[in-house]
């Protein structure tokens, strides 16, 4: 049954268990179906990262006609490229059971030992953003990935016993955008390791066409490119900014996405052909206005811009150092003479020439 919120103006859905309702929101539940009919099951379904693909189909191969279980496996590189999405495609290419998780909801030991003692015979246990695990929980990983064995004590003081349990053979896939930050052992059991690159323009083009035949979203060629050359590289902007340039064609249009369509939604939507949006452009003109084009400190920049540093390191930084419109020196960020071009400043030499005449 649908209720309307009274303070909220929301749609909300009531549980059918009479004795424990339980209200939830009916959007989150279409944006939970969204994301999970988008995701490929399959590495034929799953577009790019084509070199990645061509080593696990191999390396899965191989452990099927060994009749092994896989090498545990270590994926990273920046959000949105796909790490979990591929993570159940090599649960459904295998034909194991997955059981997904992060590392910030294993906060005491009995977490991840209960987790461990669950998995049945050849199960993936996937682990998201392991590189916060704490230690306690990466020294029980240990012995596990390894040998299969849980390390266990009973008893107090003098009747203190260490047990060692077995247990099944298993796969763990844990994923990171933060490899740096994994410890040395961890990282080493780890027997296939692989980074997640960029997608480039044709790629996230078939993403989007995808995407878009799957929520029955009318689009032509040009107007999936012109979205993909605004997506940062990355699948999950490309499949929002469908779903937001699919409401205006609706909207103000016939529901047909086609070029001119899409370019003008993400004009409106302040975001440029680079695909930078507002915060990424108030960093930039920062460094160019008020500190010459740099060098400057990440932290002077979070304060001058109200942004938190490490939402600039993780979230802003990769793309604009990617695509080489910032630079990193040991002295702080700078920009690059692209920049001054793409933002429509004049770079720092025809200021100088300027100057002498």
């Amino acid at each position: 049954m649908s209720i309307i919120a009274d303070n909220e103006n929301l749609e909300y859905k009531k549980s059918e268990d009479k004795k424990n309702p339980i209200i939830k929101p009916v959007s989150d539940e279409n944006d939970k179906a969204f994301e999970n009919n988008i995701r490929p099951k399959n590495f034929d379904t799953y577009i790019g990262q084509t070199s990645l693909k061509e080593n696990l189909k191999i390396t899965i191969e191989a452990a099927k006609k060994r009749s092994k279980t896989l090498d545990h496996l270590l994926f990273y590189g920046p959000p949105g490229l796909g790490k979990t999405t591929l993570a159940g495609v090599i649960a459904n290419e295998t034909g194991v059971p997955i059981k997904i998780t992060s590392a910030p909801a294993l906060e005491r030991p009995r977490d991840i030992i209960g987790i461990l003692m669950s998995l049945e015979e050849g199960q993936i246990l996937f682990i998201d953003e392991i590189h916060r695990l704490n230690k306690v929980a990466e020294e029980i990983l240990y012995p596990a990935m390894e040998d299969f064995y849980l390390d266990m004590t009973t008893g107090k003081s003098q009747t203190v016993k260490t047990l060692r349990v077995p247990l099944p053979k298993f796969t763990l896939i844990g994923a990171t955008t933060k490899a740096g930050e994994l410890s040395g052992p961890l990282r080493d059991r780890f027997g296939i390791i692989h980074r997640l690159e960029f997608y480039n323009e044709k790629e996230l083009a078939q993403v989007i066409k995808r995407t878009a035949s799957i929520l029955e979203i009318e689009i032509d060629d040009k107007g999936a490119l012109a979205i993909a050359c605004r997506s940062r590289g990355t699948p999950r902007i490309a499949n929002r900014l469908v779903k937001r340039v699919s409401d205006y064609a609706i909207v103000k249009y016939d529901g047909k996405i086609t070029e001119d369509i899409a370019n003008e939604s993400l004009d409106i939507l302040k975001i440029d052909r680079y695909g930078l949006d507002t915060t990424d452009r108030n960093l930039l003109k920062l460094i160019i206005e008020k500190y010459d084009g740099g060098p400057v400190g990440i932290e002077t920049i979070a304060a001058a811009i109200g942004e938190d540093s490490r939402t600039i390191e993780d979230v802003c930084e990769p793309f604009l150092l990617q695509c080489g419109l910032l630079q990193r020196t040991p002295r702080g960020r700078k920009v690059s003479p692209e920049t001054y071009r793409h933002l429509g400043y004049k770079t720092q030499n025809q200021s100088s020439q300027q100057s002498l005449f």
